[in-house]
């Protein structure tokens, strides 16, 4: 198979449009071909592409900025001599300066799926930036690692954030270029998009459903995406962020367990195979000890939980992350109903709303897990109905 980088890299007749203009590529670590050469120098050594600018999401172009809110700067490439402008930095959105820097925007980047991960939210700011000032913008397709199962709660109006671009689902099930195609409809954009999709992909083929395991090198897009177990479980675990639970960052793990020094983990997991044995399903969990090594609970042992979504366990079709995250909180409120669990900290640049609210989209989920009357089907009969109306909503969307 081939991405959208290796299509457009191929063929000089998608390569045509870009003859005599000014190119730009917003890109990261994982922003690389089939031989694992990074995009930037694949475009920079392609016949007819004239490299103007580069941009970094989150994280950065390099991908060494490891937490959450911490900002790259803007820098030269030391090998191409182009400005490279930090879209996590003192900016979000692209400044009038980076638009002038540029007329087409190639955009490779190798997303999770879900709504949170902040590199859609970036497609997002730069497909309105490029309405704006009149330039165009590729997408370079690339797989979606969690495939098209579709999860969680739809964003309410008014929770719109740097972690939610719009009325999306935790797990939407689109690839970034498919997305790309509902962001300009959704929001009406009057913006040149092209996508360069992939060739060969089928995102419902095993042994990846989604990703073309033992076909391409898993790169991590960001530091703590580390394969693809965490792409997988990224849904639901992500919502540990928003937490005093360890997510794992300090650890060889992060994003796939959850845990702390004050939590007995065996009877987490019974009460939550006694609450909602089926959404258990279509993995496996397993007790696990570890001990961060910075971030929450650094230097503590903790007692947690590890998610395998993987062989022989792993059915993509049964295993529902969300779910499963939010019944370890509901587990927990019921083993230690004064657990202080909701952590009240500033959550990308929101500093008036709770962390695990900003990441839901709204706080459905954690009144259902404060709710002491609450029951699993109360939260099935909030998210179906979401669920339901977004799959019939992204039909149109797909192209694989």
């Amino acid at each position: 198979m081939k991405f959208g980088i290796e299509r457009l890299l191929a063929s000089a007749t998608l390569r045509a449009p870009l003859e005599g203009k000014r190119v730009a590529l917003l890109a990261h670590p994982a922003s690389v071909t089939r031989d694992l050469t990074h995009s930037l120098d694949a475009l920079a050594a392609c016949d007819g592409i004239r490299l103007s600018a580069a941009l970094g999401p989150q994280h950065g172009l390099r991908g060494d900025k490891q937490d959450n809110m911490v900002e790259s700067p803007d820098f030269t490439d030391p090998i191409h001599g182009i400005p490279v402008f930090s879209l996590y930095g003192e900016v979000r959105r692209p400044t009038p300066q980076m638009m002038e820097s540029f007329d087409v925007l190639l955009v490779d980047l190798q997303d999770l799926g879900c709504r949170i991960y902040t590199f859609i939210t970036t497609l997002l700011y730069v497909l309105e930036a490029a309405a704006e000032h009149g330039k165009s913008v590729w997408v370079l397709d690339r797989p979606n690692p969690a495939g098209r199962p579709i999860e969680g709660l739809t964003l309410r109006p008014g929770w719109e954030s740097f972690v939610g671009a719009g009325p999306l689902p935790m797990r939407h099930g689109l690839t970034l270029g498919e997305l790309g195609l509902w962001f300009v409809d959704h929001f009406r954009l009057d913006v040149d998009y092209r996508l360069i999709s992939m060739e060969g992909y089928d995102p419902d083929a095993a042994p990846g459903f989604g990703w073309p395991l033992g076909e391409r090198i898993w790169v991590n897009p960001s530091p703590n995406a580390a394969n693809l177990a965490m792409a997988r479980a990224y849904a639901g675990t992500v919502m540990l962020e928003g937490t005093t639970l360890s997510e794992g960052r300090g650890t060889t793990r992060p994003l796939e367990l959850f845990g702390a020094p004050d939590i007995d983990a065996r009877a987490v997991l019974a009460e939550m195979q006694r609450l909602a044995p089926q959404w258990l399903k279509g993995c496996l969990l397993r007790e696990c000890w570890f001990e961060p090594t910075f971030h929450k609970h650094k230097g503590m042992l903790c007692n947690g939980v590890q998610i395998h979504p993987e062989d022989p366990g792993y059915d993509p079709l049964a295993f529902r992350p969300w779910r499963l995250q939010a019944l370890g909180f509901k587990a927990i409120r019921r083993l230690y109903p004064d657990y202080l669990l909701w952590r009240d900290f500033p959550y990308e640049y929101v500093r008036d709303k709770l962390a695990i609210d900003v990441i839901n989209g709204g706080p459905g989920l954690r009144e259902w897990v404060d709710d002491a009357g609450s029951a699993p089907g109360d939260l099935e009969a909030l998210t179906v109905p979401d669920e339901k109306a977004w799959a019939e909503e992204r039909r149109g969307y797909l192209r694989y």
